[in-house]
């Protein structure tokens, strides 16, 4: 049976609360799935859930259903709470009726397995990007696109929630790690994988680069662009066409084209690679 709280002002739900912290969720290695899809989605990945905080009410859905079934079918703790006791926990401008607290997934680049994809790597880099739905937006499309890995350098932490919010729960189908420009480097030359970055200022446009092979895209903030880290030999830097009065794109729609390009010229007869 579940336990049941009424009160928003419960330890219980005021400590998973703290977890929008990110050094509560440092000094945990826990975060918060808000939202049914991202719950599902986060269980069917296999996560971990230490609790599941679900408010009867407002659990109508299919996908919120069938995660609340998941979280007991392995064996988490079920926490039941009335509707004020949840809108604390919950937020956004949608309430699904479930919230996890979850163990955060390892996150260093020896996490990261490529040798066994079967086919040229691709994954996306992102340094310095501290908007959760800039990040959570380019796992989306990473996932569509079939990416392999997304690594984050600085800017916000890849298991803030609203990251995990706003990439509805596909942070926990891309492998992710987190690291620093001159680790991801080393461990890109080590993979064997080519370097393209984009940047306003490149001669190259993208749709005259090759995408379709062992491949890493580089992506910075809007605000300071890529640091001198990628620059230099064994970097290529391509652009966006602009006509208009924009020097650039949001970072996640420009993600998501580089993205789709490399995804159109990986299936193309002409432009495919294979492994060796």
């Amino acid at each position: 049976m579940a336990t049941m709280i009424e009160s928003p002002s419960n330890p219980r739900v005021r400590a998973a609360a703290a977890l929008r912290d990110r050094r509560d969720r440092e000094a945990t290695g826990q975060t918060l799935v808000d939202g049914a899809r991202e719950s599902r989605r986060a269980l069917e990945a296999g996560v971990r859930v230490v609790t599941a905080f679900a408010c009867p009410d407002l659990l109508v859905g299919e996908d919120g259903a069938a995660a609340l079934a998941l979280a007991r079918t392995r064996g988490a703790e079920i926490v039941e709470l009335s509707r004020r006791a949840f809108e604390k926990l919950a937020y956004g401008d949608r309430a699904d009726g479930i919230v996890l607290v979850v163990e955060a997934r390892p996150t260093d680049l020896a996490s990261l397995d490529l040798a066994a994809i079967g086919h040229p790597p691709l994954v996306v880099i992102t340094e310095g990007l501290e908007k959760p739905g800039n990040l959570g937006a380019i796992l989306r499309s990473a996932d569509g696109a079939g990416a392999d890995a997304l690594i984050a350098i600085g800017g916000t932490d890849l298991f803030n929630p609203n990251v995990v919010r706003a990439s509805v729960g596909t942070i926990f189908s891309v492998p992710i790690a987190a690291a620093t420009a001159a680790q991801a480097r080393d461990w890109l030359g080590e993979q064997g994988l080519r370097i393209v970055t984009a940047r306003v200022d490149a001669d190259r446009l993208h749709t005259d680069a090759d995408l379709a092979g062992p491949l890493a895209i580089v992506l910075g903030s809007e605000a300071e662009g890529l640091s001198d880290a990628w620059r230099g030999a064994g970097v290529e830097a391509i652009r966006l066409p602009m006509l208009g009065i924009a020097d650039s794109l949001n970072v996640s729609v420009a993600a998501a084209v580089l993205l789709y390009e490399a995804r159109r010229q990986r299936d193309s007869p002409s432009t495919r690679h294979t492994p060796g």
